[in-house]
């Protein structure tokens, strides 16, 4: 053997054991490739599913924007007749207003007049008023009415004893 082959076996050895470096390379990018593809698999199974729920939820915002849209035409609807009215009582306000302070002081002293008069004629009537003077007493005759006489001690005392009496009733009723 000379120089020139012996540089051609070990060529070939390095040629070998790089041929089968390469190829074990190769059968592990292959593998990686592989699990690379169930990966992607499941998560396009994944991205499917969580696509169909996204749909869902937007069908059902869409749903509850009509819905809204709806409402809110109802709201313009209404505030639309809450200006109508508004207006109309402004109106029938102003009206009140000046009838209020044209007449109403004048109105309502014509008509107190006037159940003081009705109830003075209804109690002259049932025959309480007759020969009465102030508080019910007798009135005298051809002189002023008189005032009642302040209570005396006997009945402030005899009014004492009762409310003492009435809160210590009061008193065991709530025990």
């Amino acid at each position: 053997m000379n120089a020139g082959q012996l540089a051609a076996l070990i060529a070939a050895g390095f040629f070998a054991v790089g041929v089968s470096a390469a190829v074990f390379v190769l059968v592990r990018m292959a593998r990686l490739a592989a699990a690379v593809t169930a990966l992607v698999t499941s998560y396009q199974a994944g991205a499917d599913d969580v696509l169909a729920g996204t749909r869902a939820a937007v069908e059902r915002a869409e749903a509850q924007l009509a819905r809204t849209g709806a409402l809110a035409d109802g709201v313009d609807q209404v505030a639309a007749s809450m200006v109508d009215l508004h207006e109309q009582v402004s109106a029938v306000a102003g009206a009140a207003r000046l009838i209020a302070v044209g007449l109403g002081a004048p109105v309502l002293r014509l008509a107190a007049a006037g159940h003081g008069v009705r109830h003075a004629l209804a109690l002259r009537r049932s025959g309480r008023l007759a020969g009465r003077g102030v508080n019910g007493s007798p009135a005298r005759v051809g002189g002023s009415a008189t005032l009642p006489a302040l209570p005396d001690r006997a009945q402030r005392e005899r009014w004492r004893e009762r409310t003492e009496r009435v809160t210590a009733a009061r008193d065991r009723a709530r025990l």
